[in-house]
């Protein structure tokens, strides 16, 4: 899109990264490319001052004479940590007369969709939009991004595609069957790139040109509304077919929930934000626009009669960020129920180190009740978030001995377990079923032990939270799932019998399986989400050193040291889609399961009868990521 102010001498700078970068987080893009219009144009043209470009948002700074704000392009790409120079603009003559790079952001003000697949496919030009003076002059040309890139697009890189604004607004799109070629223009664009190999391609939906101080309250919104939408239902309809993980924006309906629920944004109430700006004369809000009587381009949706203001901006990269942050904090449910499940393994194996060497009597039955806390500890990932869980738990259970060497058991578990993920906190939790079936082995200093368990998984509250602008956004969902697992071990004891001490090398080896079902978040809003069916298989093999020793006839202290490899170790993918955007789903990266791990427990047991005992155990299990560590209590009574 564009103004007939765009030359206008005003004084600015080139962005400085440096700040924004401090922000970033990590990632699983290798970088990002943009390709649209003035509303993603990282600057491309001369502000009027030496060495300065020019940006289609407000100014920002002393009087709003000083740098302009930053578009939602880039604000994106520094949340994402996209190096700083390939934030910058492609095909600028300032940064060529000055001999800098060139960036990867090709979006330019005043292209209609014809020109950004150009700047894809051919060449870019830097020319001056129609309309304004020398309008069509070119300032700089190069070739396009393929053409530039041998042909081959970055497969691990982001690609941010908007645009469709200008065939409107320079009178390309007067009827149903142009609105219609238009949105099929831009999605040539991502077709193009997905045919060099792009796979991430970000999509914006174009905004109701009917709800900007351009057209709105004239005789031309209806139809603009009208046009608008067959852009964008032609525009899905042809991504729905391409084969890529398409991510749309659905920035239409994002800006009518903020229009109809401006304080929630820290916009101005009582205000028209769909006909009112902040520099344009033509639309100037008299309360907030400048030279009205409280500046502040915070408090309106929109710069001149067709761009965002800062607000906007931030609002935007916000929204767009949430969702490919989503699938960095849903991929850890799979994982929390993984730690519910390695917690309940672990109290079994307290129960039998407490218990070895010392089984009750044949035919005699050893009931046990425990209960424990846990805490869960996630790093982050380029591909997943960190997150902070705690939980408790009770088990009971028993055992039976069958003869000299063989005892059998079962054990059921209650495990309530949360998760705060995220930039902003966001809250998942988990109610766990847990059942076991047991048998053991040991004849002289060989042992084994093996276990059976399954699992009814519920998450009775998944919150995910995350920036919009000043607000905060949340979605609302919950769903169900199961597990189930086997777990072996052998080893020998190398202790005399009768000893009070016992030391034991083992293997281990270990199977689980994890399901978590599909869910629509509550709700159609622009930022709510369904996401697919989750699963998570982990192969394991270990060796490890378990050890005891009686302090007294009553008591014994225990503890185990074990390293584990995972052979599942495949980045996670989630399927996600818009609620509001039916039709596409994409599929992103999520956590990633790393290949070793160790663990540790450490226990005592003290008998207060012949057949009541006590015991207490804390373990730890930490890998490059994910530190887990429990603490339990539990009493065993021989009948």
């Amino acid at each position: 899109m564009l103004r007939p102010s765009f030359f206008a001498p005003l004084a600015g700078c080139l962005l400085s990264l440096a700040c924004a970068q401090a922000f970033a987080a990590s990632s699983p893009y290798s970088t990002m490319v943009v390709f649209g219009d003035s509303l993603a144009d990282a600057g491309q043209f001369p502000d009027g001052n030496a060495g300065a470009t020019l940006r289609f948002t407000n100014r920002t700074g002393p009087n709003f004479q000083g740098d302009y704000g930053l578009v939602s392009s880039t604000l994106l790409g520094a949340r994402l940590g996209v190096a700083p120079n390939d934030l910058n603009a492609s095909t600028s003559p300032v940064r060529a007369a000055q001999g800098l790079p060139d960036g990867n952001n090709w979006a330019v003000g005043g292209y209609r969709t014809d020109n950004v697949l150009d700047a894809i496919t051919s060449v870019s030009n830097a020319a001056i939009p129609p309309g304004n003076a020398g309008g069509g002059t070119v300032l700089r040309s190069r070739q396009g991004y393929l053409p530039a890139n041998g042909g081959r697009a970055d497969p691990n890189a982001l690609y941010f595609l908007s645009g469709g604004g200008n065939d409107f607004l320079q009178g390309r799109v007067l009827s149903p069957g142009q609105a219609v070629a238009a949105g099929a223009r831009l999605a040539d664009s991502a077709q193009a790139l997905q045919q060099a190999g792009a796979r991430y391609i970000m999509v914006w939906m174009l905004p109701d040109l009917g709800l900007t101080p351009a057209i709105n309250g004239t005789p031309a919104q209806g139809a603009s509304t009208a046009l608008s939408n067959m852009f964008n239902q032609s525009l899905v309809q042809r991504l729905s077919q391409i084969d890529a993980e398409i991510i749309p924006l659905n920035i239409p309906l994002l800006l009518k929930e903020t229009f109809a629920d401006p304080a929630r944004f820290g916009l101005a109430t009582g205000q028209n934000l769909t006909g009112t700006c902040f520099t344009d004369p033509s639309c100037a809000n008299p309360t907030y626009g400048l030279g009205g009587t409280t500046p502040d381009p915070t408090k309106l949706i929109y710069n001149d009669s067709v761009h965002p203001t800062i607000a906007g901006q931030q609002l935007i990269a916000d929204y767009a960020y949430s969702m490919l942050a989503a699938p960095w904090e849903l991929s850890l449910l799979p994982e929390m129920a993984q730690g519910t499940l390695r917690a309940h393994q672990d109290e079994l194996r307290n129960q039998w180190q407490a218990d070895n060497g010392y089984w009750q009597a044949v035919g005699q039955w050893r009931a046990i009740v425990a209960g424990g806390g846990q805490h869960l500890d996630f790093d982050d990932q380029n591909s997943s978030a960190s997150g902070d869980g705690n939980g408790y738990n009770v088990n009971v259970g028993g055992s039976y001995r069958l003869n000299d060497s063989w005892r059998v058991g079962i054990a059921a578990g209650l495990y309530r377990q949360t998760l705060e993920a995220g930039a902003r906190d966001s809250d998942y939790k988990l109610n766990s079923y847990m059942g076991s079936a047991f048998a053991q082995y040991q004849q002289n200093h060989w042992w084994a032990d093996a276990s059976l368990t399954g699992g009814k998984l519920d998450f009775d509250s998944l919150k995910r939270k995350f920036a919009l602008g000043v607000s905060e956004g949340s979605e609302k969902g919950d769903t169900d799932g199961w597990l189930w697992a086997l777990s072996g071990r052998a080893g020998y004891d190398i202790a005399a019998p009768g000893s009070d001490w016992h030391l034991s090398p083992f293997v281990s080896a270990d199977y689980s399986r994890v399901e978590v079902d599909g869910y629509s978040e509550k709700d159609n809003r622009s930022t709510a989400l369904t996401f697919a069916d989750q699963q998570r298989d982990s192969r394991r093999l270990g060796v490890g050193l378990q050890g005891s020793y009686r302090v007294t006839p009553q008591t014994q202290v225990f503890g185990e040291v074990a390293h584990e490899h995972e052979f599942e170790n495949d980045t996670q993918k989630v399927k996600i889609s818009l609620n509001s955007v039916p039709g596409i789903d994409f599929k992103l990266d999520g956590y990633t399961p790393r290949s070793n791990s160790d663990r540790l427990s450490l226990g005592v047991s003290h008998k207060l009868t012949k057949e009541l005992a006590l015991r207490a155990a804390y373990n730890v299990r930490k890998d490059d990521n994910v530190t887990q560590q429990g603490v339990s209590a539990g009493v065993s009574l021989d009948f």
